[in-house]
């Protein structure tokens, strides 16, 4: 039902064409098509213009930073009618939010190029802590392959990013070890003592050295003060029909880990008063002594696989978080294929609420919905706004700002047509009366309250060489809350930050 309702609101929106033609109407030509975000208000995927899967993130100063593996990168390597078998994947994608709805592009984390030794980047998993430097420090955790766990620093959430071991911190020689298959997924954790630790493991459930109930693959250990080396006992923990996307929470004085599981029948289940879980889904067990393997107890299935919700199967990674007193689950799923012409595999981030006992602890079942979750603070317009925050894009290509890591400009795809960008909530206390952007390069830049059909609100053409501020009048905009639309008309032109002045 969701997808024949946003395929009718994209026909009438945009019309069997798949463009809004400027050529008889004095609008942009756009192709809208590309995007599900533009016509149907939703707020999943969290970005139309990139593909994203394995989410963790971490909040810094207010925002929310969200990390991932880069499927995109896959698929410049094999092409629409390639598949998605992650070998090309060597970097992580990087964005922020302080709304849950318009997303800041940060861009990639080059993990190729910072650790030449690893083989390809996936499912990232990161933390941070004030060190004695009076720094906040970063910590992320990445799969290297199916071959273990490498690890990157930074005190800033965006990076300059180092390798800090030259080495990976897991792998298949770490001692004690054991018969560990795949020794990847992180999931890392630092407890309100201070104590850091990884969970990590996986492998093919038809290939398991254990039971299908028990394939015998899940880790933790605790890690050292330094967040690089480790500082235990590997010990191996009995979760059951594991298979990978590890992650460790601490939630109400308790230890909570969360798994997917594998894709075997479930012929063996003990837990009789927990409901057996379905096939790759998402399953979580507490303890409060994460060494002690007899100590986890499994607590039951809290996110089905996205082919249960209407979507389409495919392999499950979740990460959970609270952020501004709310619960947050991200996933990934497959929705955004059909928009970009690949049934290869190629993963998309979403997010949608998840309601969280916090004293059991307890994960209670969660949706997955193309709607999403709303926007809990709207944009500002009267303080600089980037212009690489967004909640829908067409035609749209990022590209790195160079003057600091994580800032971007955005410009038109060298397609001849023009591109645009869609900004939720704006709220507009009173009337501005005047627009102002940085921009560097040669073309226009449009502005629209709403979608680009909408009333148009300021023009600005750029033709320079260098990143400039122009200003120029505006038409009345009615206070309130709007959604913005700029439209980028000219390739050469990179834009970087917007707003309005009174």
């Amino acid at each position: 039902m969701q997808k024949t309702t946003l395929a009718l609101a994209l026909l009438l929106a945009i019309g069997t064409s798949g463009t809004l033609s400027g050529q008889d109407s004095g609008r942009p030509e756009l192709n809208l098509k590309e995007s599900p975000k533009f016509a149907s208000g939703h707020a999943n995927p969290l970005v139309d213009f990139a593909f994203v899967a394995d989410p963790t993130a971490v909040e810094y100063n207010g925002r929310l930073y969200v990390y991932g593996t880069y499927d995109s990168q896959q698929l410049d390597s094999v092409g629409l009618q390639g598949r998605n078998t992650y070998e090309h994947t060597h970097s992580l994608a990087m964005l922020s939010t302080d709304d849950m709805v318009n997303w800041t592009w940060h861009g990639i984390i080059d993990v190729a190029s910072i650790s030449p030794w690893g083989m390809a980047s996936w499912a990232p998993s990161i933390t941070s802590r004030v060190e004695a430097d009076g720094k906040t420090h970063f910590y992320l955790y990445y799969s290297n392959s199916g071959a273990g766990v490498g690890v990157l620093t930074s005190t800033s959430p965006v990076g300059p990013w180092t390798d800090p071991l030259g080495r990976a911190l897991i792998s298949h020689d770490t001692q004690g070890l054991g018969d560990c298959e795949a020794p990847f997924d992180p999931g890392v954790l630092i407890d309100p003592d201070g104590t850091g630790w990884l969970t990590f493991g996986g492998g093919d459930p038809n290939k398991s050295k254990g039971t299908d109930r028990r394939p015998g693959n899940t880790r933790i250990v605790r890690l050292g003060r330094d967040m690089i080396s480790l500082d235990s006992d590997i010990v191996e923990l009995d979760a059951p029909y594991h298979f990978e996307a590890n992650e460790l929470n601490y939630v109400g004085g308790t230890y909570v880990y969360t798994y997917n599981t594998n894709w075997k029948d479930r012929k063996e289940w003990e837990f009789t008063d927990r409901e057996k879980p379905t096939r790759c889904c998402m399953s979580y067990m507490t303890s409060h002594t994460p060494l002690d393997s007899a100590s986890w107890v499994y607590g039951g299935n809290y996110f089905k696989n996205p082919g249960d919700y209407g979507m389409d199967h495919s392999n499950n990674h979740t990460h959970l978080h609270k952020y501004c007193g709310d619960w947050y689950l991200f996933y990934h799923n497959l929705c955004l294929q059909q928009y970009k012409g690949t049934k290869g595999g190629f993963r998309s981030l979403c997010v949608n609420k998840v309601q969280v006992d916090e004293q059991a602890p307890a994960y209670r079942m969660a949706e997955a919905t193309l709607e999403g979750v709303p926007q809990i603070k709207p944009v500002n317009p009267f303080i600089r706004q980037q212009a690489e925050t967004t909640a829908a894009t067409a035609g749209i290509r990022f590209l790195p700002a160079g003057d600091r890591p994580g800032n971007m400009t955005i410009s038109a795809r060298p397609s001849g047509q023009d591109g645009a960008t869609l900004v939720r909530g704006v709220y507009f206390s009173h009337a501005p009366r005047q627009f102002e952007a940085r921009a560097t390069g040669r073309g226009t830049l449009r502005v629209y309250v709403g979608r680009p059909e909408g009333m148009p609100v300021a023009t600005i053409t750029f033709d320079g060489n260098s990143m400039d501020t122009h200003s120029t009048s505006v038409s009345t905009i009615p206070t309130g809350r709007h959604d913005l639309c700029f439209v980028l008309t000219g390739e050469g032109l990179r834009f970087d930050e917007w707003r309005f002045l009174d």
